[in-house]
């Protein structure tokens, strides 16, 4: 189970996001409070991010490497500065190899995925299933092994051959087809996720079989102001609202909320 954290709002450097609240995403890394299996999530990170200015694909930075062991990250935090922002902390599921293949958030043109969950037994239940449920053009885009980016692939596929639909409509339709492929196949799936395009905010809590992971959102908090805030747990003391079990939280430019039931 890995740690989630979103940013959309006012310009901020990633520094007061990672590492100076009292329960960082740092903090996180080691010392988790709501995680549903696993004790830490030592099997590496990722940071996506969106230029305030210009209008181009989001920046990623990765490691293998625990959050807290890498060296270039503290100033790195400190440099850059987006609106929209989007990292994980991975406790890896056994088997899955440790490369930065596997590492989120995993990119496909201007979108940004970041996901917490897992399929179980991924491998031998839905690993198949979803590939052949993928375009051609997607297919081939698959670089890793995770459950997480074939979750992200079956959207993309969706998206794609339903180009009029919404983003929070997408992942509604992917969600339902997963719970449909995971009781096809006697198995279970969780999707915890994040999804950005640099401007709004899609996300769901979902898990097949209750309970869900965690998953939270503050909005306007004073070190914070015009800005909403989604993590897995509470980085500091304030005043934040945990997402509704099967739900789409989604989050606007104006900073807006909408929450509906899958």
């Amino acid at each position: 189970m890995c740690r989630l954290l979103a940013y959309l709002g006012s310009p901020v450097s990633l520094e007061p996001l990672l590492y100076e609240p009292e329960h960082s995403l740092v903090v996180q890394s080691y010392q988790p409070r709501e995680m549903l299996s696993g004790v830490v999530n030592a099997d590496g990170f990722g940071v996506g991010w969106y230029h305030v200015q210009r209008n181009t694909e989001p920046f990623t930075y990765k490691n293998t490497l625990p959050i807290w062991n890498d060296i270039n990250l503290p100033s790195l935090s400190r440099y850059v500065e987006s609106g929209c922002i989007l990292s994980y902390v991975r406790s890896a599921t056994a088997g899955q190899a440790l490369d930065l293949s596997n590492c989120q958030p995993f990119q496909y043109q201007r979108l940004l995925f970041i996901h917490n969950g897992r399929i179980e037994n991924f491998r031998r239940t839905l690993y198949l299933p979803i590939r052949q449920q993928l375009n051609d053009e997607i297919y081939q885009w698959v670089g890793g092994t995770t459950d997480s980016e074939h979750i992200f692939a079956l959207l993309l596929s969706l998206w794609q051959a339903n180009p009029g639909k919404s983003l929070e409509q997408t992942l509604n339709a992917t969600l339902l087809k997963l719970s449909e492929m995971a009781q096809t196949h006697q198995t279970h799936a969780s999707a915890n996720v994040i999804i950005s395009d640099g401007n709004r905010l899609v996300a769901s809590r979902f898990n097949t079989k209750s309970p869900a992971p965690s998953l939270y959102w503050t909005a306007n908090e004073p070190d914070f102001p015009n800005a909403v805030i989604l993590a897995s747990e509470p980085l500091f003391a304030g005043n934040w609202t945990s997402c509704p079990e099967n739900s789409i939280i989604s989050v606007g430019e104006d900073c807006d909320i909408r929450i509906e039931q899958i």
